[in-house]
């Protein structure tokens, strides 16, 4: 009888960018004969990938920690990620926890974990942060329809009241021959949408003569991918020749996503971010008057030490008069080794909790507004999935779609008439 397959299981916290990781890692485990299974499932061992861009993130990664250990007593759990990178003492000393990898080692896993052993304490192995150079290509393969290609990795900026530059490193890159081999790569899988993620991919080339837009403009080049996204790229780096380019695109989706954090230049400064409002304000203008339907998706963040009412305020009367879409709403919380922790004027809780009510209620009347003006119109949507009896995807400008079609239209682009507007979604017909 041969020896039973060792079962792995992966759960990823925060963005695209740790997901395209944690698959990548993940198929190098099965490359080496083990079964991956559902996290809430029995496993041999279980795989923690984490974020710590808030104080809820840490939470949920020692709440994952306990309900693997659940799961399966005798299993390993390792620990990974940039909470890892960040606290890894702490992670460490939680009851069940065999290895911990910061962001240096994390690809080498499977080595670190063959090392380990029950009867042996916690193995920490982290490397300092500014010891970290390497960039390690990386996509995700988990959905059928779309996939997250990292392109880009740490940053080089020094905003407030960020811990990613501690926990991912100085901003680094692949090559652009390199990135267009992953995204063939991908295309062979039938993923028929790519995401372009990264820290900050803007950055991308930084330090070898390659730019952002040389890299969109060679994966236009690709026929065997329909479409191509930015996840996410910052105002100051966001170019007229990048928003014109895309707009004329056949592979890039009119759909950008662009944090603001806050529309008050006072906080702006304080934050330590590299541009204004009119900036920003500028960066919005050039989008539409290009193309209307373009979706546009904005970061911000509430409860910044010393933001007074009247500066909250500020962002909300910007907001509203910003032409976007929606808005991904984030609570300031204080994060250790970060400058914005020793600012005074703290903001309360319930007020952050009010401006944070505020804006989300903002962000569903803007998405609303946006899906109102396609009804009775026509847009390409990829299928992405079954739920509740209906198949889901998105259109080119991101517009979720819920249309009563055969599930053999999975994974297919399809011209779908938007006939209602459901707040969150819309329906649609053929």
């Amino acid at each position: 009888m041969g020896t039973p397959t060792k079962k792995v299981a992966f759960y990823t916290l925060g963005c695209k960018l740790n997901f395209s990781e944690t698959s990548t890692i993940a198929r190098d485990f099965v490359k080496y004969g083990f079964e991956k299974v559902e996290f809430d499932t029995v496993a041999d061992f279980y795989v923690i990938n984490t974020c710590s861009v808030t104080e809820n993130a840490d939470k949920e990664a020692k709440k994952l920690i306990r309900k693997a250990k659940r799961n399966s007593p005798d299993s390993k759990i390792a620990v990974i990620g940039c909470f890892a990178q960040l606290q890894p003492n702490s992670i460490a000393r939680l009851n069940g926890v065999d290895i911990v990898l910061g962001a240096n080692d994390k690809f080498d896993l499977i080595k670190y974990l063959n090392e380990t052993n029950v009867e042996m304490s916690t193995k920490v192995i982290r490397s300092d942060i500014d010891e970290v150079h390497s960039f390690k290509p990386s996509y995700s393969m988990d959905e059928r329809t779309r996939s997250y290609l990292k392109v880009q990795d740490g940053c080089d900026y020094t905003c407030s009241f960020c811990t990613i530059p501690l926990a991912r490193g100085k901003s680094r890159s692949g090559t652009i021959s390199d990135t267009i081999k992953a995204a063939r790569e991908i295309a062979k899988s039938g993923n028929k949408e790519i995401v372009l993620t990264g820290v900050n991919i803007g950055d991308f080339g930084k330090g070898n003569d390659e730019s952002f837009i040389d890299l969109i403009k060679a994966l236009e080049s690709i026929n065997e991918i329909n479409r191509i996204r930015i996840s996410s790229i910052e105002p100051n780096l966001l170019t007229d020749e990048i928003i014109e380019f895309c707009n004329f695109s056949k592979k890039f989706m009119p759909h950008f996503h662009i944090p603001l954090q806050s529309g008050s230049d006072k906080i702006l400064k304080a934050m330590r971010r590299r541009y204004d409002k009119k900036l920003y304000q500028n960066r919005i203008k050039k989008i539409k008057d290009i193309n209307q339907d373009t979706c546009i998706g904005v970061d911000v963040i509430v409860g910044f030490p010393g933001e007074s009412k009247e500066d909250f305020l500020e962002t909300y009367n910007f907001l509203i008069e910003l032409d976007i879409t929606y808005l991904h709403v984030f609570t300031y919380s204080e994060r250790a080794d970060t400058y914005a922790i020793k600012l005074d004027e703290k903001v309360s809780k319930s007020n952050k909790s009010k401006r944070s009510k505020m804006l989300h209620i903002l962000s569903e009347k803007k998405k609303h507004s946006f899906y109102n003006n396609f009804i009775n119109k026509k847009r390409p949507i990829l299928f992405e999935g079954l739920k509740n009896g209906f198949l889901v995807g998105h259109t080119d400008n991101y517009i979720k779609t819920l249309v009563k079609v055969p599930v053999s239209y999975n994974n297919k682009i399809v011209d779908i008439n938007l006939m209602q507007n459901k707040g969150n979604h819309m329906v649609g017909y053929i």
